[in-house]
């Protein structure tokens, strides 16, 4: 019985250590990214940094690999896609490019405690 115990506090643990690295390559991954949502124009900073603390951390890794190459272009494509000004002929930076536009929309997310408090 003792030895069940043992495997399962063990896999218990494994487990645990295996979310907190990955959250902390999560993490590490957010600030390396941070650093490439520095622009040249005060407004991309602002859409790109709060797309990335809103709802980066929703996206497939198919899908953070499309916010890595969205960041790839220049700041004036950039703005032009993300104003609505002109579209990406790629379809996955299309829909990427509207979830920004849908979180710049949306305003910032309630935790949680604030919904709570709301009622």
């Amino acid at each position: 019985m003792s030895e069940c115990g043992g495997s399962a506090a063990s896999l218990a643990q494994r487990r645990a250590g295996s979310f907190q690295a990955e959250a902390l390559g999560l993490e590490r991954q957010i600030q390396r990214l941070r650093w490439q949502c520095r622009r040249g124009m005060l407004e991309l900073d602002l859409l790109l940094n709060r797309f990335l603390d809103q709802r980066y951390a929703e996206l497939d890794s198919a899908g953070s690999a499309d916010f890595e190459r969205l960041l790839g272009y220049q700041d004036q494509i950039l703005q032009d896609w993300l104003l609505g000004q002109a579209v990406p002929a790629d379809p996955a930076l299309s829909r990427l490019v509207a979830a920004i536009q849908d979180c710049m929309l949306e305003g910032p997310r309630a935790s949680s405690s604030d919904a709570g408090a709301e009622r």
